[in-house]
């Protein structure tokens, strides 16, 4: 269940409870998941759901009844022996702090081990303090740092190089 608090003044708090529910991240909800990136990502994300299909990884989606995604993220079973890596986890801006994430990497662990894996592992951007906070409760310990690079395409379209640093990140399932 998600859980969002809005207020709609000093004395009125109102709670809406919303179920959601974890499945494979179809081709055909990529349009809903325009809030997670540009179209440069999204085409990405288009070619992780074929690797999908030939069982190299899994993508996954929590959805609102509706079907609508509110999260989604990979496990790739090729980088690590013995590991999932968890990537591209990333929850609809509005609905965060919300528990999603923290369902999200569940589901993804529950994958890990489904595949016989006994760790998850992923990689968080150092200025990402958010992010590490989250998974350092769920029980990842960092135990590296590497440079990381990708496309990231501006609103008009232009594409540039993203270079960052980040701390890798796993626990034992």
């Amino acid at each position: 269940m998600l859980r969002a608090v809005s207020t709609q003044d000093d004395s009125t708090d109102a709670t809406i409870v919303v179920p959601v529910s974890v499945r494979d991240l179809l081709p055909r909800d990529l349009p809903a998941c325009s809030w997670s990136g540009s179209p440069t990502h999204l085409r990405h994300v288009a070619h992780e759901l074929v690797r999908a299909a030939a069982g190299e990884v899994d993508y996954l989606a929590v959805c609102t009844p509706a079907g609508l995604p509110v999260a989604i993220g990979g496990i790739d079973y090729q980088v690590s022996e013995g590991a999932g890596t968890l990537w591209q986890l990333a929850v609809l801006p509005a609905l965060q702090s919300r528990g999603l994430g923290t369902l999200l990497v569940r589901a993804a662990e529950q994958r890990v081990r489904g595949r016989g894996r006994r760790r998850a592992e992923l990689a968080v951007e150092e200025d990402n303090v958010r992010a590490r906070a989250l998974y350092e409760r769920l029980g990842y310990v960092a135990y590296g740092r590497e440079p990381d690079a990708w496309d990231e395409e501006a609103p008009d379209g232009s594409v540039r190089r993203h270079e960052t640093m980040c701390v890798l990140m796993r626990r034992d399932l």
